[in-house]
């Protein structure tokens, strides 16, 4: 790639997966922190900084001037409870507008933005997001619209779907919670497992990110990053004790159900055309690799 890239949320799951890639490929990558980090840590340029404080993105962006920025901070929760309100505006919606503003203001070659499976379908006036994230990110994918047709803005959402795989910090997640669990010999404790979800391998979403940078003519657009098929939580579950653990017993049902899941399934071949990839990591594989490299990590960590 050769060029200079901001990453927000570049210590995350999927932003420091994607910070590996780019690096290979020869860019100079630069993430924003909220605490010191050192500076070329893991080869990444680190800037301190709250995306929620818009001089502090200003004094950043317009100091970096960066090619291309990956906006994937965002604080990630699906709870349905009032008190996350404030956080998710905060962190995914006041972060995203801030960041839309300045790179409007100081120009870069492209702004790809993390959008979500939680987000209502556009066009639907009567659509209810399902939790302060949704409504969130749902927000956010409109300014990012506004910025694009009002202010020219080349700014790609990149609505990501069901991502899992090895290093998932949220170990509260369906993936890392059941691999840890099996793990540890115990039985994890679950919804009723009947959702239907599309699932994708974080090393596709982020060859995915890449591709969409680099496809002309997509500004302003969005690009599904899911494999493009449906599958029950059930049968993921079932599939994890099958490779890590036979003799254990999901409990599902044990946990309530949350209202309003969404069911939706990427569009790949929609995809495709926009930036001539799809998913190569079939779920079987996946699976695997992320069980493996939790059951690697757990035995000299304690996980």
């Amino acid at each position: 790639m050769g060029q200079k890239v901001l990453v927000s949320g570049a210590s995350g799951f999927i932003g420091a997966h994607l910070c590996r890639r780019l690096l290979k490929v020869g860019a100079e990558v630069h993430g924003i922190s909220r605490s010191d980090r050192s500076r070329g840590e893991n080869g990444v340029f680190w800037w301190r900084g709250d995306l929620a404080e818009a001089e502090a993105v200003r004094s950043i962006v317009m100091q970096l001037k960066p090619d291309f920025i990956f906006h994937l901070a965002s604080h990630v929760a699906g709870a349905r409870d009032r008190e996350l309100v404030g956080p998710t505006f905060r962190s995914n919606l006041l972060s995203t507008v801030n960041l839309l503003d300045v790179a409007s203001e100081v120009g870069c070659r492209r702004i790809l933005l993390a959008g979500s499976l939680e987000e209502p379908e556009p066009g639907d006036s009567q659509a209810i997001p399902c939790s302060p994230y949704a409504a969130a990110k749902w927000a956010g994918s409109a300014y990012a619209r506004m910025f694009h047709a009002l202010y020219q803005l080349p700014v790609v959402i990149c609505r990501l779907f069901m991502v899992y795989g090895p290093g998932q910090q949220d170990l509260r997640k369906l993936v890392p919670y059941v691999v840890l669990s099996l793990l540890r010999g115990e039985a994890p404790q679950l919804m009723n497992g009947r959702r239907e979800i599309d699932w994708i391998y974080v090393e596709d979403v982020v060859e995915g990110f890449i591709a969409a940078a680099a496809a002309e003519g997509i500004e302003g657009k969005t690009v599904d990053l899911g494999s493009g098929s449906l599958v029950p939580v059930r049968t993921v579950v079932e599939k994890l004790v099958c490779l890590i653990n036979p003799g254990i017993e999901p409990r599902f049902g044990a946990l309530a159900d949350r209202p309003l899941e969404q069911v939706r399934v990427a569009d790949v071949a929609n995809s495709l055309d926009l930036i001539g990839r799809k998913p190569t990591v079939s779920l079987e594989e996946g699976l695997k690799r992320t069980a493996d490299w939790y059951a690697l990590q757990s035995k000299g960590s304690g996980l």
